[in-house]
């Protein structure tokens, strides 16, 4: 009987701590210039959501100790037929508009189209959480407050721009949209692509397509190369003599599994194998990881891959964007 009443009085502890929180949020977001009417809008509108809140707590930190698992099942399940089947679908319909991005970007069409993809299966699920009430929930939990607040004030900032709010829904952490950019990315980076003055990431394929190359333009793609290649490692590989001796301060175990920095040119010379198709420039500079452990794939990973992880900063991720990508072209 106890559990039963602590329950309820918790959230109602929640949420009365929450509506404390929100006057402070609202003095910040005056601070930060955002209409008083949008903030008149919105604030009487929101509740607390503790569902967002577990879920954010449910996420692995970046510097656990927890088995990394293999690679090939989140491949099965990411680089799947249906996907790829839908990917060339997508490809061929947007051929021009993919056309017209590259050109302006350098940035290849299959993997503007993989990303697509992978966020949203090419728009048929982009959520259906209250993005002002997720961030908000968040922000006030505190575990990451100033990402959160940060991200709900941008979003506050969007209906400024003359976004609708009945458009501000996506995932539980406040990515909206067919890219899943979070508020502070819409602003910086989306782009109105079919000129009717709405850069319209929800509804619209052309801007949804230029908004995801103008994001990995600005990310540092680098045009004419490849994300990486799939190669074969040859028995009695020296692994130690390419060890990567550098700590990154970003999500330290997903780059503490990539080698050293080498030239196309030095791996071929240490017996490094591509499966199919011929190698990338000599000059260009790659990483290698095998994600399946010695004796599986192993890929060389350019500059552009990290391109991909800026997206979303996770080896199995960038992997399956890449060889999406490649399938989609295929």
């Amino acid at each position: 009987m106890c559990l039963l009443l602590s329950a309820p009085s918790a959230m109602a502890q929640d949420e009365s701590g929450f509506q404390a929180y929100l006057s402070g949020l609202r003095s910040s977001a005056i601070a930060a210039g955002v209409r008083p009417a949008t903030i008149a809008s919105v604030f009487p509108t929101l509740s607390y959501n503790q569902r967002v809140v577990d879920l954010d707590r449910q996420q692995p930190e970046q510097n656990n100790n927890s088995a990394i698992p293999m690679f090939a099942p989140y491949r099965t399940q990411h680089v799947d037929a249906a996907r790829i089947r839908r990917g060339r679908a997508t490809y061929q319909e947007q051929r021009s508009r993919l056309a017209r991005v590259e050109a302006q970007t350098g940035v290849p069409e299959e993997i503007m189209v993989a990303i697509w993809g992978h966020e949203t299966n090419y728009g048929s699920y982009t959520g259906n959480f209250d993005l002002l009430r997720s961030l908000a929930s968040l922000a006030y939990e505190g575990r990451r407050r100033s990402l959160f607040q940060g991200e709900f004030i941008a979003a506050l900032k969007m209906i400024d721009r003359g976004v609708p709010r009945s458009r501000l829904v996506g995932s539980w952490a406040g990515a909206t949209g067919n890219p899943q950019f979070l508020p502070s990315a819409y602003l910086r980076l989306a782009r109105d692509a079919d000129g009717d003055g709405f850069a319209d990431i929800w509804g619209s394929a052309a801007d949804t397509l230029a908004s995801i190359g103008n994001y990995f333009t600005q990310a540092g793609w680098r045009a004419g190369e490849p994300w990486g290649v799939a190669v074969d490692v040859p028995a009695g590989f020296d692994r130690v003599a390419v060890t990567n001796r550098l700590v990154s301060p970003r999500c330290p175990r997903v780059f503490a599994r990539h080698s050293g920095w080498r030239t196309m040119a030095e791996w071929r010379a240490l017996g490094i194998a591509p499966q199919r198709g011929s190698w990338p420039r000599d000059t260009i500079q790659a990483v290698m990881i095998e994600p399946d452990g010695p004796g599986r794939t192993a890929y060389l990973l350019t500059g552009n891959y990290r391109v991909i992880l800026d997206y979303n900063c996770s080896n199995f991720y960038a992997l399956s964007v890449g060889l999406l990508a490649d399938e989609i072209a295929r």
